[in-house]
């Protein structure tokens, strides 16, 4: 049984990878540039848009993709593949180009957040570990944006490790909050690794163990005098806790001149019990103490919560963040859209469904963010083909390829290309910013977004729109069953 540590990621892909790409060498197609996209089909929570995530984990798997001589042994023994094709994979390395939207990018359906263009073997055998790092990171930084989003500027902790998933559902689950917009996190390991701050106040474990919850309170303030928080509903809230509280902050930090601190509630009315503390809190003089909460939140509680009056500082979210409770699974797909030909040019590929949302875009395609010059918003996405250029000088007419009665005219705008070169030849070409930037530029992007877009509930539908050319190509491909 292998450590965690020692695992070979090359191996984490379904078995058909191996066994397709088994029979592209064997059929001649070990050489023949493919491209796919990497996109989603829907929003999570019925939301108007998500966060892309997870690229830094992706360009680390990329730089590390290789078989052992153990995966080789563990493969031979399986009976299933030529010994010529197990000699490919023990020299296998990645030598295709990827580009992709940056991490923080606010994101749509059916946009490529990643396309590789590849050998038709080193693109398959990817799919699953690129999938597995999109869809999860980006499931937890759009969660992570609605709640953050619903705090109103207060601050916002990940809470959610003990529910997490396993390990690196907690670890990366921390990343991805942070880029969705969290202030830091409980666990300890994404601050050692990923520098996301990790902090945290008590658990009731803490005020049970002493004598009397005033000893305990004090104890914790003479360890920990800046701005120590304190647990106070283990016994009473409003009895106990705020007055134990108000006297060890009296006794202990008064004389220290310190006036930063805080309080904690995990359970009872929030919005009652908040205000209730606000009020003996000012009226003992300290009106600089904090206020947080945590226990099973999320957006909609939060919401509420203020909606109330709830007189809250501080968020801990939890469970509901760390697995997406609501709605766990992103969904995002890695679709074959087109095959270089001898020439050069592109061969477009389509997968056609009789459920029309799973009808993919074909061609190696280039997609562009239209803002408004004079608002700075984001007004739509576009994509086109990739040899098409856009010429944001000109007022465009764009149209919903599902709706195509609906067009719209873009006017007095500034196009900007979405995805970026990573890998060009196997050789990385993009430089990671720091997880800082990620956020920041989360946050800034999210800000271009019409305040019709962020609503939780029946957001307006960004207009995700495909160039004439494009269009054409995708319905010439539907009439012909696929057959350009």
């Amino acid at each position: 049984m292998h450590e965690s540590s020692e695992l070979n990621m090359t191996m984490l892909c379904d078995f058909y990878e191996l066994t397709m790409g088994h029979g592209y060498f064997e059929k001649g197609y070990r050489d023949q540039i493919t491209y796919f996209d990497l996109f989603f089909r829907r929003c999570p929570d019925g939301g108007g848009f998500a966060i892309a995530a997870g690229l830094e984990q992706v360009i680390d798997y990329i730089q590390n993709l290789h078989f052992s001589e153990e995966d080789i042994a563990y493969l031979r023994s399986r009976k299933l593949f030529s010994e010529e094709f197990l000699e490919y994979l023990a020299n296998f390395r990645f030598t295709g180009d990827i580009w992709a939207i940056p991490e923080g990018t606010p994101v749509f359906p059916k946009e490529p957040i990643i396309t590789v263009r590849a050998p038709a073997i080193e693109a398959q055998l990817i799919e699953t570990f690129l999938l597995l790092c999109v869809n999860h990171q980006s499931l937890i930084a759009t969660k992570a944006n609605r709640v953050v989003r619903a705090a109103q500027g207060r601050t916002v902790l990940e809470f959610g490790s003990r529910r997490a998933q396993g390990a690196d559902a907690a670890i990366l689950g921390a990343r991805a909050a942070y880029i969705g917009g969290c202030h830091g996190t409980a666990c300890t390991i994404s601050d050692q690794l990923y520098g996301v701050r990790a902090g945290g106040t008590m658990a009731h474990a803490w005020v049970q163990m002493f004598d009397t919850e005033y000893e305990a309170f004090k104890t914790y303030c003479e360890m920990y005098p800046e701005n120590p928080t304190l647990l106070v509903d283990t016994y009473n809230t409003l009895k106990s806790g705020i007055p134990n509280a108000i006297r060890a902050f009296n006794e202990v930090l008064k004389p220290k001149g310190i006036t930063k601190c805080g309080i904690r509630l995990d359970s009872g009315d929030m919005a009652y019990l908040t205000r209730k503390a606000r009020k003996m809190l000012d009226d003992a003089g300290w009106t600089e103490c904090k206020i947080s909460v945590s226990n099973s939140l999320d957006e909609y509680i939060i919401q509420d919560l203020l909606r109330q009056g709830a007189q809250i500082d501080m968020f801990g979210v939890g469970e509901r963040l760390i697995t997406a409770r609501s709605e766990p699974v992103f969904g995002g797909v890695y679709k074959l859209v087109g095959v270089e030909q001898p020439d050069g040019t592109v061969k477009p590929k389509i997968k056609i469904s009789e459920n029309v949302g799973k009808i993919t875009n074909p061609h190696f395609k280039k997609l562009y963010r239209f803002f408004g010059n004079d608002t700075g918003k984001a007004i739509a996405d576009y994509l086109c083909v990739y040899d098409e250029t856009v010429d944001d000088s000109q007022d465009m007419e764009i149209f919903d390829p599902d709706a195509t009665w609906k067009t719209k005219t873009v006017y007095n705008f500034t196009a900007k290309e979405l995805q970026v070169p990573i890998f060009q030849g196997g050789k990385l070409v993009y430089q990671c910013p720091s997880l800082n930037e990620v956020r920041r530029y989360c946050m800034e992007q999210v800000d271009t977004l019409w305040d019709e877009v962020k609503r939780f509930d029946n957001p307006h539908n960004y207009y995700v729109d495909l160039s004439q050319k494009l269009y054409d190509i995708k319905i010439r491909l539907l009439k012909n069953n696929g057959k350009t």
